[in-house]
């Protein structure tokens, strides 16, 4: 099988190892470096750095096609190279211009292309450098890099510089991505920027795991979510911990959430938080805080939803209300609070507080607006109206 430098052969070709692959030709330098115990250090051998393969020129060969076979007979790959040249003691193989498909389990799960590669021990790992294209036929991912390390015994791909991964549902680009090829798994790692279409947002973390079948991006660092309409930002959250569910349109929030709306200009702060894309309904069954930008207002409660589209909150449990601008107070078992017109409805053991003049009024319900002191409590069958004026 052996052809002369130049001399173009089309055969099919069985490489002798268990796995076979592509990519940019890695030379490890193994070293035991000196012990820093001096009594130790006479006893210490230093290995000397592997040498690097030799290759042969009269193994060249063009327009090739190689085939791999596990023990069972099931394909492992399949590769069309322009050329390919086996070190001399063929365990190495350069391949230029790749093309291939790559299976697990007999399956096709990946379709891979590149500049050049390399299939290193016996066919274990394989690499690829430059204009790295790999596809999922499954699910239409596309990944692209500057680098790609295919690890067959691990279920690995893994994608290193520049990383693109696009997808119906998702564009993400990274520094580093692992490909799982059994789950469709993408771990994304370093840098990352993921734009969805549908619902429309722009994700900015450190790691993502994107789990392509079930239409889920899952986060465990600080990360922040865009929320547009159009070309225009709406809404941002923040969290330490994140789940967005493409599919029901779903954001969930863990420890340190914050989230910022235009429209109306709030802020809605809380350790578990789910906002519901759709309906565009934020909701908490942990304590939540809820402050108006403009109005200065800040309104509290054990748990609490907001309405962002027909601007309205219910807050439940403990809860209380605070004007910043005149220090008026209010408690009750519930509020519910109305943005457009600044007007809350508190029911259940309501206690309003003013300093100025000093006021103190409890009942069973109220209804004004704290900014500017005009509540009214109000009784009814349940209980009556308790006015204490502090001199």
């Amino acid at each position: 099988m052996m052809n002369t430098k130049g001399k173009s052969t089309k055969k099919r070709l069985l490489l002798p190892f268990d796995f076979l692959g592509l990519t940019v030709l890695l030379i490890f330098l193994l070293g035991v470096g000196a012990c820093s115990n001096k009594t130790q250090a006479t006893n210490k051998v230093e290995k000397k750095p592997s040498p690097p393969p030799k290759f042969d020129t009269s193994l060249v060969f063009n327009n090739v096609t190689l085939d791999q076979a596990d023990e069972a007979g099931r394909r492992l790959w399949t590769v069309k190279a322009k050329q390919a040249t086996y070190s001399t003691d063929k365990k190495t193989a350069n391949v230029e211009t790749p093309k291939g498909d790559l299976f697990q389990d007999g399956v096709l799960v990946l379709q891979v292309s590149a500049a050049r590669g390399v299939v290193q021990e016996d066919g274990k790992t394989i690499f690829l450098q430059g204009q790295i294209v790999a596809t999922d036929p499954r699910n239409g991912a596309v990944l692209k890099g500057d680098e790609l390390e295919w690890r067959p015994k691990e279920d690995l791909l893994i994608l290193r510089n520049n990383l693109i991964g696009t997808h119906p549902k998702l564009k993400a680009t990274a520094k580093e991505g692992r490909y799982f090829s059994r789950p469709q798994r993408l771990d994304l790692q370093g840098q990352i920027v993921a734009v969805s279409n549908d619902p429309p947002l722009k994700m900015r973390t450190e790691h993502l795991i994107w789990e392509i079948p079930q239409e889920k991006v899952t986060g465990d660092q600080r990360i922040q979510i865009d929320r547009y309409k159009g070309q225009t930002v709406i809404g941002q959250a923040v969290g330490n911990q994140s789940q967005v569910d493409l599919k029901t349109k779903i954001v969930t929030l863990r420890q340190n959430v914050q989230i910022n709306s235009i429209d109306p200009p709030i802020e809605i702060i809380g350790n578990a938080v789910n906002w519901n894309l759709n309906t565009e309904i934020v909701a908490s069954d942990e304590p939540v805080r809820i402050w108006h930008r403009q109005e200065q207002v800040t309104l509290t409660g054990n748990k609490g939803q907001v309405n962002l589209k027909q601007q309205v909150a219910v807050l439940t449990g403990d809860a209380k209300g605070f004007a910043n601008r005149n220090q008026a107070k209010l408690y009750a078992n519930q509020v519910t609070w109305l943005f457009p017109t600044q007007q809350v409805q508190a029911q259940g053991n309501v206690n309003y507080q003013q300093v100025n003049p000093p006021l103190n009024l409890k009942g069973p319900t109220a209804l004004g607006r704290l900014q500017d002191q005009s509540v009214v409590v109000t009784g009814n069958s349940g209980g009556n109206v308790v006015t204490e004026i502090i001199p």
